[in-house]
């Protein structure tokens, strides 16, 4: 029988671990499903422009995968029992239930309305495809002077405020923030997130905490009402709930707590990618919810998934930060450099050249989940001893 590998969540970490494993373990050994509720890969860092009329080029997982081994089964999932390596999905069919040896665990995150009222009533999220389209619609039925509010100061509220004032300059964009804007980047570079701001009209305000959200309005601590057609909400991430549903160890927030390989610290079986996993980076701090971090920890799950299915030793990928690269519409940008650590270095690029940048780094990873496995290792180069007998041995060895 060949060892079963079951990787849930098509994101930039399940799709790219999935493409890595089919690349580095033969198939006669090893088969290796993907889980997805959609059919389309999504560009979770292109919402903003998807909700601000853009058109994104599809993707579809099928094509992505197609010759390199992967099977794709498009299917909702609604549990996980780490302890009977079993996992209950949902498609158009009804239920079912997968059987694993090896799971990896990729199911993300989705827009956190930390309990403030009115958000789900009355906000729109960008944290997934339908949030965006919804928004989408919203904003092409908002006449000529309408008001947009993005509450949220981080990568997410700034990227989608500008996008939205430069798509829509007949709209009156605002944006609110807890902190000041852009208080984590460098001198520079605040400087020229205000200079691009004022550019495009948008209205800041800063230190300004949210008690609740209402039809036509954001309501801030101190009782003040800011005036929204159209609300934004863009203050974080919540993970997937599967996980903190079951007996593998998670934290407060049901991230599953991995070790250096991202294997579960309670089910060694069981690796948590991106959004889903906790991991301790190379600086000795958790790593943040990001593609910058999701990727890199695909990278060493797959690693260490074939190395211990061959019997080897996986590489260590460094899991580190180097810059942060912000969107500021289609024509600016901000690539902010940053210490292994995530915190701002003095040198950053900024303008037309940071926004190219920027686009290159989207569309590089993008190519990269289609591609895991180029200048790592050929096709011809795959690790072997991982058949019926080995993989076993190996799968129970830890």
């Amino acid at each position: 029988m060949q060892h079963r590998i079951l990787v849930l969540g098509a994101g930039y970490a399940g799709a790219t671990a999935a493409g890595r494993l089919a690349r580095r373990l033969h198939p006669e050994d090893v088969a290796v499903t993907l889980v997805n509720a959609e059919p389309d890969f999504v560009e979770r860092v292109r919402m903003h422009q998807l909700a601000a009329g853009q058109d994104l080029t599809p993707r579809p997982l099928a094509e992505m995968f197609e010759g390199t081994g992967v099977r794709l089964r498009l299917a909702e999932v609604t549990a996980v029992d780490a302890d009977r390596k079993t996992v209950a999905v949902v498609d158009a069919d009804g239920a079912d239930e997968l059987h694993y040896d090896t799971l990896v665990y990729a199911l993300g995150s989705r827009s956190n309305d930390h309990g403030v009222p009115g958000v789900v009533e009355h906000a729109h999220e960008i944290a997934s495809r339908p949030g965006a389209l919804r928004l989408r619609e919203r904003l092409a039925r908002l006449d000529a002077g309408g008001t947009v509010t993005v509450v949220g100061g981080g990568l997410t509220g700034i990227e989608a405020a500008t996008e939205f004032a430069e798509a829509r300059p007949d709209l009156r964009v605002s944006l609110v923030a807890r902190g000041g804007l852009g208080d984590w980047v460098s001198p520079k570079g605040r400087a020229h997130l205000r200079k691009v701001f004022a550019g495009l009209g948008v209205q800041v305000h800063e230190h300004t905490a949210v008690a609740r959200v209402e039809a036509g309005a954001v309501v801030t601590d101190d009782g003040a009402e800011i005036p929204s057609a159209v609300t934004v909400w863009t203050t974080g991430f919540a993970v997937h709930p599967i996980a903190a549903a079951t007996t593998l160890e998670t934290t407060a927030n049901g991230q599953i707590v991995v070790d250096r390989s991202m294997a579960s610290v309670s089910h060694p079986d069981v690796y948590a990618v991106g959004d889903a996993g906790y991991a301790i980076g190379d600086a000795g701090k958790p790593l943040r919810m990001s593609c910058a971090s999701g990727i890199p920890m695909a990278w060493q799950a797959a690693d260490a998934i074939a190395a211990r299915l061959a019997g080897g030793k996986a590489k260590r990928t460094p899991l580190r930060y180097f810059n942060q690269c912000i969107s500021l519409g289609r024509s600016e940008g901000l690539i902010q450099y940053v210490t292994a650590d995530d915190q701002a270095r003095s040198f950053s690029l900024r303008g037309r050249f940071a926004a190219r940048y920027k686009e290159l780094v989207c569309k590089g990873a993008a190519w990269g989940v289609a591609h895991p496995g180029i200048g790592v290792l050929k096709r011809h180069q795959r690790v072997r001893g991982a058949g019926t007998g080995a993989a076993r041995r190996a799968a129970t060895a830890r």
